[in-house]
């Protein structure tokens, strides 16, 4: 018989899976396609699909198959973070798997937050807690990226004094960051600081969360080799993701070297977080579009675009059969 704590994070989870904003992806999807418009009103889609078609075959096969690693990567890193042992790794990268399903419509990659249930589900922590964790993972994600955004804007500031500009933007950033997610106290401080000036039910909830954060921040870190292999680990995962563009972009007969790629590949993923598209779509095309421009044709760099697109698509097409089976286990549970 599964735990209190079980029923009650699958009650939530199936409420949060029964209550997607639909009108707001309506609307994310109508601004993904609208970019999206406006590219191949001025790219030929032709011209596009041309360059598909002439791209290295061994480089873009190598390029997709980085997909794997990737994706397991992603996968073990949780087995590390959930408590006693609560997720294995095949579990781990079903879970994987079912996000990457819910990331395509979801906004900024909320759908990793359905992780949690598997953690509660468990018993080995508490809803809120494990809401907790998983924020830590994703948290780390973020920073990671934040850290090869801010390599990369001090790296192009030499063509722009105002990269050096966004670079101190990120820099404080990534050190706020640091902050909430390595000292509890300087955590529970900013966030209860923050609750102050929020409307007051986000402050509420920032106030309850301050605490469940506080005990995950004291788990990780009671094992520092724990939180750091999270941590480095996180990096090097995200160095993967900028080396699998990097194939796609010698496959379209790019002429970049890897250290600008890591540089310019960041900074697009980057503007493809923004929450106002969907999964992206259009707002990372642009941006590897303007990024991209001094190595290769505007044709090829909007092909790049598609098999960006495509590195989200493969997993969850790959998580597609299981997502249907993971919410009616949790809907038997609620």
């Amino acid at each position: 018989m599964r735990s209190a704590v079980s029923k009650g994070a699958a009650r939530r989870l199936n409420g949060f899976l029964g209550d997607l904003p639909v009108m707001r992806k309506l609307v994310a999807l109508g601004v993904s396609l609208a970019i999206l418009a406006i590219i191949y009103w001025q790219v030929d889609p032709a011209a596009i699909l041309a360059a598909l078609a002439a791209a290295d075959g061994p480089l873009l096969g190598l390029g997709l198959a980085m997909v794997i690693p990737i994706t397991a990567a992603t996968a073990w890193r949780l087995t590390v973070l959930a408590p006693g042992g609560a997720i294995g790794f095949w579990r781990a990268l079903r879970l994987t798997l079912m996000a990457s399903v819910l990331n395509l419509v979801l906004p900024s990659k909320m759908g990793d937050i359905s992780k949690a249930y598997a953690i509660a589900e468990r018993g080995h922590m508490s809803g809120p807690g494990a809401l907790a964790l998983v924020v830590f993972e994703k948290g780390w994600d973020m920073l990671a990226l934040l850290v090869w955004c801010l390599f990369g804007l001090v790296f192009l500031g030499a063509e722009q004094a105002i990269f050096l500009v966004l670079a101190a933007a990120v820099a404080l950033a990534l050190l706020a960051g640091i902050a909430l997610t390595v000292s509890p106290s300087a955590a529970g401080y900013l966030l209860r600081i923050g609750g102050r000036f929020a409307p007051a039910k986000l402050g509420r909830w920032l106030g309850a969360f301050a605490d469940s954060w506080g005990e995950v921040l004291t788990h990780v870190w009671a094992r520092p080799g724990r939180g750091a292999t999270v941590v480095l680990g996180s990096v090097a995962l995200w160095f993967l993701h900028l080396f699998q563009i990097w194939l796609f972009a010698l496959a379209l007969a790019a002429t970049i070297p890897l250290i600008e790629n890591l540089a310019r590949a960041a900074l697009s993923i980057l503007v493809g977080l923004l929450p106002f598209t969907l999964a992206g779509i259009g707002t990372r095309d642009a941006a590897l579009i303007f990024f991209y421009q001094p190595h290769m044709t505007v044709q090829a760099a909007a092909a790049l675009g598609l098999l960006c697109t495509l590195r989200y698509l493969l997993p969850a097409l790959a998580g597609l059969p299981l997502l249907g089976l993971y919410v009616n286990e949790i809907r038997r549970e609620a």
